[in-house]
């Protein structure tokens, strides 16, 4: 099955200028509560503070504040992407927006290139990436559930203002994928490692391929699988940690909470066909002894645990990594 968003758009909204009819505005109550709204002329917006009509936003410009009938004033402005994402309806989990920008830089997601992704999830890389590659690249996702695919097309489209001409989403197994050439390749799935032929097969010598895992034996296999393969670079695997500060005067220290876990991410390159990578030099390694060891015994790849299975089904509001209460 295939839904393939490829129409062109022949105006994307723009990001700047005066509010206008459509555009999505983000206000900010004095206590920072936040509340968005979409844009359309005859509307009101209303909470137990007052209404706000929607005709006294459109032609404000962007940062500008408003103030509802019952007297309280709003911040308002437009939602950047990383707002967008963590407020959008969800099918399944999120790839949070710190890892959506590692994957962007680390990866090197650059205008014009083709990427291909998996799975579509709720469309939050999708958004990064279409706005990376811009309409002269190509990003190609995957999605092996329909609802989840329907729910990306929604998201992306949304934030877009229409379908994005470089965006084909495509729904059904990755694995079936039997387009070439692509600068990029990005798994966000439960077992990528089973998806290595396709990337040995469709990525570009010196391209670059991201595995997004959840848990530390997704990890391991995952590293070691590709180590197996032989025909990519020695695998780099890590997590990024955002922790805001409060700064008040001389009163300046961590916050309590801060973004910890959400996944890790593990990245490696392509090499030229026929190539093999020069055998890394490492010490003697009990764990790799023991690796080894349960993988001649079982002969099979080890078991995902049932945290991980889980992941692959529906899943509640909170995206992957909620916020973590640091404070002891």
């Amino acid at each position: 099955m295939t839904a393939a968003l490829s129409d062109d758009v022949d105006s994307v909204p723009a990001h700047r200028g005066p509010f206008r009819p459509g555009d999505r505005v983000q206000l900010t109550d004095p206590k920072g509560r936040m509340h968005t709204i979409v844009l359309e002329p005859g509307r009101s917006f209303h909470t137990h503070r007052g209404a706000l009509e929607h005709d006294a936003l459109i032609g404000l410009p962007d940062g500008s504040v408003v103030t509802s009938s019952g007297g309280t004033a709003y911040l308002a402005l437009r939602p950047l992407l990383s707002d967008y994402v963590l407020s959008m309806p969800r099918g399944a989990q999120v790839i949070y927006p710190k890892d959506a920008a590692q994957i962007v830089a680390m990866g090197d997601i650059f205008p014009g290139a083709k990427v291909l992704e998996a799975g579509a999830g709720s469309g939050a890389l999708s958004c990064s990436l279409l706005r990376a590659v811009g309409t002269a690249g190509e990003l190609h996702s995957w999605e092996v559930r329909d609802d989840f695919a329907a729910i990306a097309r929604k998201n992306v489209e949304a934030f877009f203002g229409g379908p994005h001409s470089a965006w084909h989403l495509r729904v059904g197994d990755v694995t079936e994928c039997d387009e070439t050439g692509f600068d990029r390749i990005i798994l966000d799935m439960l077992t990528p490692w089973e998806a290595l032929d396709l990337v040995e097969r469709a990525l570009v010598p010196g391209g670059v391929f991201i595995g997004y895992v959840a848990t530390v034996p997704q990890l391991s296999e995952l590293v070691e699988a590709l180590r197996e393969r032989g025909c990519f670079t020695e695998p780099r695997a890590w997590e990024s940690l955002v922790r805001d500060w409060h700064a008040d005067g001389l009163a300046v220290r961590p916050d309590h909470r801060m973004i910890a876990h959400t996944a890790f991410l593990v990245s490696t390159r392509r090499l030229a066909p026929g190539v093999t990578a020069p055998p890394r030099r490492r010490k003697p390694s009990k764990g790799a002894e023991a690796y080894a060891a349960r993988k001649a015994a079982s002969g099979a790849a080890p078991e995902v645990p049932p945290r991980a299975v889980a992941a692959a089904g529906p899943v509640p509001a909170p995206a992957r990594g909620e916020e973590a209460d640091t404070s002891g």
